[in-house]
């Protein structure tokens, strides 16, 4: 009795696509090069296109320099914008997931708080690189509590 239901068991696993086994996809670092999908204020990456179904998609892991945090929602495009200027070619990104009861802010963040908003800039995959970025933004003066966190983006589909 249990032979037809292993038989069961492995067809279906054997049935899901290779791309489940492929490495999660980069972010897309470079704000003048966005992947699509994503909203601006978001740190984006390639979305699969396999047509299979699922509750999210996430990116590989990497550094962060967490410039700020506020409460919920509180971190405005404008803000963004104007921190953004002080990183050229690096993204900086804000969380506004399932900010202002919109379906549309579907993207969160992998180890943080999620009673919070922050304000971070992508600082790549290699911790040096990331710690020398971290030495930057506090020696600009403007952010006193920056860290480095090391994260996912996570795109919650709707």
């Amino acid at each position: 009795m249990k032979t037809p239901a292993i038989a069961l068991l492995a067809g279906l696993f054997l049935s899901f696509p290779a791309a489940a086994n492929e490495p999660a996809p980069r972010p897309c670092g470079d704000p003048a090069k966005p992947c699509a999908g994503f909203k601006e204020h978001d740190l984006s990456f390639p979305l699969p296109t396999d047509a299979v179904a699922r509750t999210h998609a996430q990116s590989t892991q990497f550094y962060a320099v967490m410039l700020l945090t506020a409460e919920r929602c509180l971190i405005t495009e404008n803000r963004r914008k104007e921190v953004q200027a002080q990183f050229p070619g690096r993204k900086v990104f804000a969380m506004r997931f399932q900010c202002d009861e919109k379906v549309e802010n579907n993207v969160t963040y992998s180890n943080v708080n999620d009673k919070f908003a922050f304000l971070a800039v992508y600082a790549g995959e290699d911790r040096e690189a990331a710690e020398a970025l971290l030495g930057q933004a506090r020696k600009m003066g403007k952010f006193a509590g920056a860290n480095l966190r090391r994260m996912h983006v996570v795109y919650v589909y709707p």
